[in-house]
């Protein structure tokens, strides 16, 4: 019942935002274009429900076929970011376009952060729980860590500096949703992710940053 009322809340949501975002949404594709005529979307390979892989939706930040010239993890000083693709991470607007993932039922609003195979792989017998539920946009690790590129621009190695200095807390993060799930934490979420964009050191999200 529970699964049902959240699905509900999901597609209801997905569908408003589409439609109350179209302005914004047909804005950056129009930028995206401009700037180099390539794909609008970037469609990684990502791991979701029960370990069931999806292709994700994002506007393209990067160049086209970044994939293939670098790792997965990103740094704000990457040189392959684009100068729409900046401006786009910097507000967290390359992520709007997974209300299409959540619409089709790939991801839900709120859930962990879906990760890439190489990094599912990695999961030990406790951390595989993440897997039985739905992939979300924001979760408790997203709130924590708002500014991922930031934190490893600089590194001589992005995808190690993840590995470190990210991925150990934001697994427990993740773990820590799935065992306390409900509406009343996924309201909570999405509330403290809107107020992490606004006011990224109002007290509730230093408090998130502590935990």
């Amino acid at each position: 019942m529970r699964n049902m009322a959240k699905r509900f809340f999901d597609f209801i949501c997905s569908f408003l935002g589409l439609i109350i975002l179209s302005p914004v949404l047909i804005y950056v594709v129009c930028r995206i274009k401009l700037e180099d005529g390539g794909p609008v979307f970037y469609r990684g390979l990502r791991v979701g429900l029960m370990g069931k892989p999806f292709r994700i939706f994002k506007f393209r930040t990067m160049v086209v076929d970044a994939e293939k010239i670098g790792g997965a993890s990103t740094a704000d000083d990457d040189p392959r970011i684009t100068n729409i693709g900046k401006i786009l991470r910097k507000y967290k607007l390359d992520e709007l376009p997974q209300l299409l993932n959540v619409l089709s039922g790939d991801m839900s609003i709120v859930g962990p952060r879906p990760e890439v195979k190489y990094y599912t792989d990695q999961y030990t017998a406790a951390e595989k729980a993440i897997l039985k539920i739905r992939p979300g946009i924001t979760d408790w690790a997203s709130i924590w860590n708002a500014d991922e590129g930031a934190v490893l621009a600089g590194a001589a190695d992005p995808e190690k500096a993840y590995a470190e200095l990210i991925r150990p807390k934001k697994l427990k993060l993740q773990l820590k949703y799935v065992y306390e799930q409900s509406l009343l934490t996924d309201l909570k979420i999405i509330f403290l992710t809107f107020l992490a964009m606004a006011s990224p050191e109002s007290k509730a999200v230093r408090e998130i940053r502590r935990q």
